[in-house]
């Protein structure tokens, strides 16, 4: 063999071994000792990976709440009993995890929103209709009706009703977020599951055209805002709640002539049975 080849193969045989060595004593002296608590966390956690305790994923989430940055009821998805492993694991009080669910704030479906006069002819994705033409409905605020936060849910806890609106199954959602990126119009909100008053409508069009292009819009005449002390303000020309002065009793739900402020559907008959006891100076379970 030539001897230029044998010095050739010694070097680099020498180098490596050299490379090596140095990397075996680097990775002695410089290896930084995971917390096994980080590790333990991550497996009871459910693995979602979704982003919606604010962190990039589900072990991002474990190393802040080994370090104290974040408490163990942080996890939406994995909810209570999580919370309580968690808390186990480190010793600690769980606290209690707040249920998060997903509230489509649009009720301007296929009836009650104006069509446009040239009918939308192509990809039935949100995303897509939002980029070309905005879809087959007038109002440049509201629900295309593509169903991209249904094909992003993977806990099947949003679909399209006949109406062609998500509706949310709440037992299901897990407040994972998903279907609030998914919504190119944001008119998907995460909000505590016994949150029961909302304004059902994004629209920043002049009375006029609100009342034109859908039946259920907000007509901006701020009487709600007028009334509630603070709780909720107009923002160009859209009612907006504000969580933290918020009193539901104080808004006049029977002055919104579209009901675009009002209690969600399945609270709305337990509100008013609780007005009606009150009123009659008994409790709800009396009235009954």
């Amino acid at each position: 063999m030539d001897l230029n080849i044998l010095i050739a193969i010694a070097t680099m045989g020498g180098l490596g071994f050299i490379f090596a060595g140095a990397l075996a004593i680097a990775d002695k002296k410089l290896r930084v000792e995971e917390n096994p608590l980080i590790g333990q966390i991550n497996d009871v956690l459910p693995g979602a990976n979704c982003g919606a305790c604010g962190k990039a994923g589900c072990y991002d989430f474990a190393v802040n709440v080994v370090d104290g940055s974040m408490g163990p009821n942080g996890c939406p998805v994995g909810g209570q009993e999580v919370a309580n492993d968690i808390a186990a694991l480190l010793g600690i009080e769980a606290g209690t995890a707040v249920k998060i669910v997903a509230r489509v704030l649009c009720r301007g479906g296929n009836i009650e929103a104006a069509r446009k006069m040239v009918e939308y002819h192509g990809p039935q994705s949100c995303a897509t209709m939002d980029l070309v033409s905005g879809g087959s409905k007038q109002c440049q605020y509201g629900c295309m009706g593509g169903g991209d936060c249904v094909d992003v849910c993977t806990f099947n806890a949003i679909h399209l009703n006949e109406n062609g609106l998500p509706v949310v199954i709440d037992e299901l959602c897990t407040g994972c977020g998903m279907c609030v990126k998914a919504c190119p119009r944001g008119i998907i909100e995460l909000h505590p599951a016994d949150r029961e008053v909302f304004v059902f409508c994004k629209s920043h069009d002049d009375p006029k055209t609100s009342k034109e292009v859908c039946d259920v819009a907000c007509s901006g005449c701020g009487i709600c805002a007028r009334k509630s002390d603070g709780g909720v303000i107009m923002e160009d020309g859209l009612a907006v709640i504000q969580w933290e002065n918020f009193d539901p009793d104080k808004i006049p739900f029977d002055k919104c002539k579209t009901s675009a402020i009002c209690f969600l559907r399945d609270s709305l008959a337990k509100h008013t049975a609780e007005q009606a006891a009150i009123a009659a100076e008994i409790t709800p379970e009396q009235n009954n």
